[in-house]
Formats: C-alpha cells, structure tokens, sequence
C-alpha cells in the first residue's frame, strides 16, 4: 500500500495511518501467553501483566506496575510462539521511580531474581521516556528465536520504588508446529 494517498487530505489522516502501522509493529503483546506472565516484586498481583498492551494505550496511566520491596522489576514473558525481537519501548514517570536499566535475557523460562546475574543478551541504558517515545532496538541476531523473554529492570533514577506504566514490544512472530511433547 502506498502511503501518498493520504497526503492531500491534510495531516489528519496521514498521520492516523502511520500510527496505525506503527501499532501494528508493536503488536507483540497479542502473542504473549498471559497465563504464565510472571512478573516479580510487584505491589500488587496481576499488574505486571497489564503494562503490556496496545502502542495506542500506552496513555492509560491508570495501568502500571510498581515494584515492592526494592527498586527491581522482573518479567518472565512467555510466547506464544517463536519471536524476532527487534525494539522495546519501556515508559514510566517523569521521575526518580523510572527504570534506568534494562537487562533482556532470552529463553530462560521461570528467571528469579538470583538468576538475573547471569550475563543478559542485551542490557539498556533506559532515559525518562513519560510519554512512551523512545524505542531501543535490539540486537536482532541475538533475538531471533525467542520463545521466552526475561526482562530484568535493576535500578531506577533514585526512588524507593520503580514504576512503568507501559511495556512495547516489536517484532515478528511465527506460530510454531506441534511437533514437541511435552514430557
């Protein structure tokens, strides 16, 4: 599809359209296996799992996970098939409680926090992103075959708590064969 017939109409609908397709890109979350999302140290059950949503509902401030204990956040993301990992966006408040570190590990099912001292795959320097704009691509050669994602947040900017209000992820996903048992 050509992007050009958008274009006389003013911006309105050229610009809906390229955040349509953008959306599309970050639309991983559908292929997440949600009833084994973990995430550990949140405050309150079942929130981990609602900051992985929509692109265009990153806005809903009213969804976020906060950490308890400590400033560190860990996600055991599970798919539903296999993934190309290409970018990630991690959005939180303008503030100390925004992650300032990710480390990403890739098909290390059931990750606790003793484990996140293994060496990651790839680890983000994270800024304040309130809005949800910066994307950290991934090392695509590393991330090509991923069927669990561990994300390990460490560290924040300096508060007691660490709070993330939305997780993007964006890449590609195949739907794998049944051709494993599982014993």
């Amino acid at each position: 599809a050509t992007m050009a017939q958008g274009h006389g109409h003013g911006r309105c609908s050229c610009c809906s359209a390229e955040s349509a397709e953008r959306g599309a890109a970050w639309g991983l979350h559908l292929r997440i296996d949600r009833r084994r999302l973990q995430c550990l140290n949140e405050r309150r059950e079942g929130s981990g799992a609602r900051v992985f949503r929509a692109w265009e509902e990153r806005g809903d401030r009213a969804q976020f996970v906060e950490s308890d204990e400590d400033e560190e956040l860990l996600f055991n993301v599970p798919f539903t098939g296999s993934v190309k990992l290409k970018a990630v966006i991690v959005m939180g408040e303008d503030d100390g409680s925004h992650p300032a570190e990710l480390r990403l590990f890739k098909n290390v099912p059931h990750m606790s926090f003793d484990d996140a001292g293994r060496e990651p795959e790839q680890t983000f320097s994270l800024n304040r992103d309130p809005r949800g704009e910066l994307e950290y691509p991934t090392k695509i050669a590393r991330f090509s075959n991923v069927h669990h994602l561990s994300m390990y947040f460490p560290k924040n900017f300096g508060a007691e708590t660490t709070k993330i209000f939305y997780i993007g992820l964006k890449g590609e996903w195949t739907e794998v064969g049944k051709k494993r048992c599982r014993i």
